[in-house]
């Protein structure tokens, strides 16, 4: 177990002022716990393409264009789970997830791309905020096993080094994300909001989040009492003026 050097990376990034070194220190870190490739990624939304919201990585080659050129960014099981983990779980988990969901096959082929590249295995852990999630951390390469401690570790490893990227590089933003809204929300609007910001439909939504086509309508419905909107697209603008998306 490497707990006591990640222990260790968690205090030294308190005191790291630059985004260049935090950054370092971070793949000195993921070196030495056998990991070869990561991705800090801020989550994305229609508006903007998934590689323009990493704030820091390293991937195999030609892998990013890959990514894209076969639209797995749409079908990602790990990215599709993020919607409903808490804390970090392994890549192959979250396959089991989405049994039958039509998109099964193009996710069982994208795993086999991801490990002809490189990638044979890794973690993801998910980055929230008071608006629900972030972003998240992906780690992997070759095949590390994680105890549930080290996986922990990792989940504030994340969370810290999110923030501490966004604050340095972007305070303005910082303030945004981390600003209470004045608009409770629970989870599950939040994670409808962010979904239904990104252009999705109910019926998406719902396959996303594996509910009714009737309970998404329902958190929607909520939305826009909350927000006090006239319809879903004008609750998506007063979302993203009140900074719940971004």
């Amino acid at each position: 177990m490497k707990v006591d050097i990640l222990v260790q990376f968690l205090a030294l990034l308190e005191e790291l002022r630059s985004p260049r070194d935090a950054i370092h220190e971070f793949e000195r870190l993921l070196d030495r716990c056998g990991f070869d490739y990561y991705g800090l990624i801020r989550r994305p939304h229609a508006n903007a393409g998934p590689l323009s919201r990493v704030l820091a990585g390293r991937w195999p080659d030609r892998w990013p264009e890959i990514y894209l050129e076969k639209r797995y960014v749409g079908i990602d099981p790990t990215v599709r789970y993020l919607g409903h983990a808490r804390a970090g779980f392994r890549w192959r988990e979250s396959l089991s997830a989405f049994r039958s969901d039509p998109n099964r096959k193009r996710m069982e082929r994208m795993m086999v791309d991801a490990r002809n590249n490189g990638l044979e295995d890794g973690y993801i852990f998910p980055v929230h905020g008071r608006r629900g999630l972030l972003g998240n951390l992906t780690v992997g390469g070759r095949t590390v096993d994680l105890h549930a401690v080290e996986i922990a570790l990792f989940d504030s490893i994340a969370r810290v080094l999110f923030w501490k990227l966004i604050d340095l590089t972007d305070p303005e933003k910082s303030a945004v994300l981390s600003a209470d809204a004045g608009v409770q929300l629970t989870r599950r609007e939040m994670e409808t909001l962010g979904y239904l910001a990104e252009g999705m439909t109910s019926n998406e939504i719902a396959r996303v989040l594996q509910i009714s086509n009737h309970t998404v309508d329902w958190y929607m419905n909520g939305l826009q009492d909350k927000l006090k909107a006239k319809n879903r697209h004008h609750a998506v603008a007063l979302s993203f003026r009140l900074g719940l998306v971004s």
